[in-house]
């Protein structure tokens, strides 16, 4: 009743952000670019990394926040390599970032994207990226999704 009579007089209160959607999607996108390295013929697992997905999620928040942004480049002018060692990883990293101008962000969406660009396959399918950290953020109006992934070093 409350929250009715917020809308009514017209006060805008944020959307929750939608975590078990996130969840779910991230693991899907992680669970296919598996599949994407096997296919390529890799033979070692793609293991979470925590570091990685903090990485992941800072960027996400950072792009989603910022709308200059279209990519892997942050608003404070960090690469994935800088993010992902303040987030305590210590390897060589690469990322693939997707925006998408809505809440309906999807899966086969970002990969149908990521599988034809040739830098962002040749990320997926290299057998040296063993480990990931994947993160996705929305607004009412926009979707981001960041795969960053390491070679541990």
């Amino acid at each position: 009743m409350f929250s009715a009579a917020i809308v009514a007089l017209g006060i805008a209160t944020p959307a929750p952000l939608a975590n078990a959607d996130n969840n779910r999607l991230n693991n899907g996108i992680a669970q296919s670019v598996y599949s994407i390295k096997r296919q390529a013929g890799c033979t070692t697992d793609l293991k979470n990394n925590p570091a990685l997905e903090l990485a992941a999620q800072r960027h996400a928040e950072d792009v989603l926040n910022n709308r200059a942004l279209d990519g892997d480049i942050g608003s404070d002018g960090s690469t994935v390599q800088a993010r992902a060692q303040a987030a305590g990883y210590r390897g060589t990293v690469a990322e693939t970032v997707a925006i998408l101008p809505s809440v309906s962000i999807n899966g086969i969406d970002i990969l149908g994207n990521w599988y034809y660009r040739p830098d962002y396959f040749a990320i997926m399918s290299n057998c040296a990226n063993t480990q990931i950290g994947v993160r996705s953020v929305n607004s009412p109006d926009r979707s981001v999704l960041v795969a960053v992934y390491g070679q541990p070093g």
